[in-house]
């Protein structure tokens, strides 16, 4: 029997919409440790359709084609992807050497995470993150000045 979700995937999976998917795909490789899971390409060489994987998500991605505009048409994004990883130090680093701007510089938040955000080559905003420490809601509250 069919799945209405496929094995192996969330219920919700992000879909980027780049300029020059292939070297989008090279970036996410070597900025977030992504592993290609499939590529179908036009006879054009764009992406039509891939997808790779972060850790246990899946994100799909497809070059900018009609109907599907890139940030850089829409002139940005209002989305941000937050990642979380084993060491954000270091996958922030990795981004800005494979090419990322820094948005917000690696720091800890008042939430728990230490968190830092980066603009990627392609438009798409990305939050890396390493959880250390729980924080309950009142505690935040307290922290944040929401209480």
């Amino acid at each position: 029997m069919v799945m209405p979700i496929p094995d192996g995937y969330p219920q919700l999976v992000a879909y980027l919409t780049v300029r020059d998917g292939n070297a989008a795909i090279d970036f996410y490789r070597r900025a977030l440790g992504a592993k290609e899971i499939e590529r179908h390409t036009l006879p054009d060489g764009r992406i039509a359709h891939a997808q790779i994987q972060l850790g246990a998500a899946v994100v799909m991605i497809s070059d900018e084609l009609p109907g599907l505009p890139a940030p850089a048409t829409l002139g940005g994004t209002a989305v941000t992807l937050y990642l979380f990883v084993n060491d954000v130090d270091e996958v922030f680093a990795a981004a800005l050497e494979a090419g990322a701007t820094a948005l917000r510089p690696v720091q800890d938040a008042p939430f728990g995470d230490r968190t830092g955000q980066i603009l990627d080559p392609y438009g798409h905003r990305w939050s890396i993150a390493t959880h250390v420490e729980d924080v309950d809601p009142a505690e935040l509250d307290r922290r944040m000045g929401t209480a």
